[in-house]
C-alpha cells in the first residue's frame, strides 16, 4: 500500500512545513533549468542570445500553464478522493491525469513550434534576439510533452504527501542539465539551441523516473499504462478545479507579456537584460511562496474531504503565517544582495542597475504575493475554483493591462511599470480574503444544521 503522510490529524503546522520543504527544493530546481540557461548563454554567448532566452519565460508561461493548471486540479481531486477513502476513484483520476498530460503534450508541441515566432512578434521582441528566441522557443516545445508528464505526475505524488521522490528524480535530471548545457555550448557551439535540448533531455529524464516510480507503486497510485483511459466524470472535476487555476495562470501570464512589452517598448537591449535577470532570481522568491500554495491546497482537499472544516481553517491560517515569513526573508535577502545575484548573469553595470530597479519593488513586497496565492489554495481546495479565477483577474491581471495602457503610457518609466505589481497585490489578496470569509461560513452552516437536527454535537 502506498504509504501516505496523515493530513488530518496532528500537529498540522509541522506537517506543513515537512511537506513544503521538499516542494521548495523541486520547485527551485525547476527553475534552475531556465537559470542555468541563462547563466550559460550570458556568460558564453553574448547579450543577445540571453536577452532571447529570458524573454521567452512570459509566453512559454503563457501557453504551458493554461494545461498545467488541470494538475492543480488532479492534485485536489485525488487529495479529497482519499480523504474520503475512495480508492476506486483515486484509481481512475490517476490513469486520467497521466493520459490528459500525453493528449495535452502533444497539442502543445504541434502549437508551439508553429506559432513561436508569431507570439515574439506580438511581443515586440526586439530584432537582434528575435531569431534566437524563435529558435529556443520551437525546439522547447518540442519536448514539453515531458514536462506535462513530469507536472502530472508530481501532483498526484504530492495529493498523498510524497513530494521527496519528486525532489530525488528533478535533481538527477537538474545534474544532467547542467552537463548537457555545458557541453551543446561549450563543446559544440549550439548557443540557444543548445540550452533548450538540455534543457528537454533534462525534463525527458525526471518525466520517465516519475512514471516508473508510479508503474511500481502498490495500492492506490499504482500506475497501468495498460488502463490509461479518460474517465470521463473524474476529467470534468479535474477540469472544473483545474481549468480555472489554468486560466489564471495564463492570463497572469498575459499580464505578465504587457510587462515584457512594456519593458521592450524602452528598445534598450540592457534593460531587457536586466529585468530579465531580475526576474529569473525573483523566480527562486516566489516558488518558495508557492510550495506553501501547494501545501496549502492538499492539506485542505484532505480534510474538506474527510468533512474536517475545522482543519481547513488552521491550514490556511498557518500556511499564510508561514508564506509572510518565507516572503520577507527570501525577498529582502534577495533584494540586498542582488547586486552580486545580478553579476551572476551580467557583467554589464547598467544591466545590473536596471535589474536592481525592478527588484527594489517586486522582493521588498513579494510576501503580498504570497498571501494571495496561499488564499486562492485555500478557496480550491474547499472546491471553489471560479470565484479566486475572476478575483485574481480582475485585481491582477486587468488591473495590470490597464495600468500598462493608461498610467504607464503616460508617465513612461520604469518604476511606474513594476509600482503596478504590488498595488494589484494588495487589492487581490484583500478580496480574496472577504470571499474565504464568506465561503468558510456557508460551508460551517451546511456541516453544522444536519448534524444539529440529528441531535449530534456540532
Amino acid at each position: 500500500m502506498t504509504k501516505a503522510m496523515d493530513m488530518q490529524s496532528g500537529n498540522l503546522l509541522k506537517k506543513i512545513i515537512i511537506f513544503t520543504i521538499p516542494v521548495i527544493l523541486t520547485s527551485i530546481l525547476q527553475l534552475l533549468y531556465n537559470a542555468v540557461d541563462l547563466i550559460v548563454v550570458g556568460n558564453y554567448c553574448g547579450d543577445a542570445s540571453l536577452a532571447a532566452v529570458g524573454s521567452t519565460g512570459a509566453l512559454t508561461n503563457l501557453i504551458v500553464n493554461l494545461f498545467i493548471g488541470v494538475s492543480v486540479g488532479a492534485n485536489v481531486t485525488i487529495a479529497r478522493a482519499i480523504g474520503q477513502k475512495n480508492d476506486e476513484k483515486v484509481h481512475k483520476l490517476v490513469h486520467t491525469a497521466i493520459l490528459f498530460a500525453l493528449i495535452s503534450g502533444a497539442f502543445l508541441t504541434v502549437f508551439g513550434v508553429f506559432t513561436a515566432r508569431t507570439w515574439l512578434e506580438i511581443m515586440k521582441t526586439t530584432e537582434d534576439c528575435i531569431d534566437l528566441a524563435t529558435l529556443y522557443l520551437q525546439i522547447y516545445f518540442g519536448g514539453i510533452i515531458f514536462n506535462m508528464l513530469y507536472n502530472f505526475g508530481a501532483a498526484i505524488l504530492n495529493a498523498v504527501g510524497e513530494t521527496r521522490k519528486p525532489l530525488c528524480f528533478l535533481g538527477i535530471a537538474g545534474l544532467a542539465n547542467v552537463g548537457l548545457n555545458f557541453f551543446f555550448v561549450l563543446e559544440l557551439h549550439m548557443d540557444v539551441a543548445g540550452v533548450a535540448i538540455g534543457t528537454i533531455v533534462s525534463e525527458a529524464i525526471s518525466s520517465m523516473m516519475i512514471i516508473i516510480c508510479l508503474m511500481r507503486k502498490k495500492g492506490i497510485l499504482h500506475l497501468d499504462l495498460k488502463q490509461l483511459r479518460l474517465h470521463g466524470r473524474c476529467l470534468k472535476e479535474m477540469i472544473f478545479i483545474g481549468l480555472p487555476a489554468g486560466i489564471q495562470g495564463s492570463l497572469f501570464s498575459i499580464s505578465n507579456v504587457f510587462v515584457q512589452s512594456a519593458v521592450n517598448s524602452f528598445n534598450n537591449t540592457l534593460v531587457v537584460l536586466g529585468n530579465t535577470a531580475a526576474a529569473n532570481i525573483e523566480g527562486f522568491v516566489y516558488v518558495s511562496m508557492n510550495a506553501f500554495y501547494q501545501g496549502c491546497i492538499t492539506f485542505t482537499s484532505q480534510n474538506f474531504g474527510a468533512g474536517k472544516l475545522k482543519n481547513c481553517k488552521k491550514v490556511a491560517l498557518y500556511s499564510v503565517l508561514c508564506v509572510i515569513i518565507t516572503g520577507i526573508f527570501l525577498g529582502y535577502s534577495a533584494f540586498f544582495s542582488g547586486k552580486y545575484l545580478l553579476r551572476i548573469y551580467t557583467s554589464d553595470s547598467d544591466a545590473i542597475q536596471y535589474g536592481l530597479t525592478r527588484m527594489s519593488f517586486i522582493c521588498l513586497t513579494y510576501f503580498l504575493c504570497g498571501i494571495m496565492d496561499v488564499l486562492v489554495g485555500s478557496l480550491r481546495g474547499l472546491g471553489h475554483s471560479i470565484v479566486p479565477m475572476i478575483v485574481s483577474i480582475l485585481g491582477a491581471c486587468v488591473f495590470r493591462i490597464v495600468w500598462i495602457q493608461t498610467f504607464f503610457k503616460s508617465h513612461h518609466t520604469l518604476q511606474n511599470l513594476y509600482v503596478s505589481y504590488p498595488i494589484s497585490w494588495i487589492v487581490t489578496a484583500f478580496v480574496h480574503m472577504i470571499s474565504l470569509i464568506i465561503i468558510y461560513h456557508q460551508l460551517k452552516k451546511k456541516m453544522v444544521i444536519p448534524m444539529n437536527i440529528e441531535g449530534e454535537e456540532s
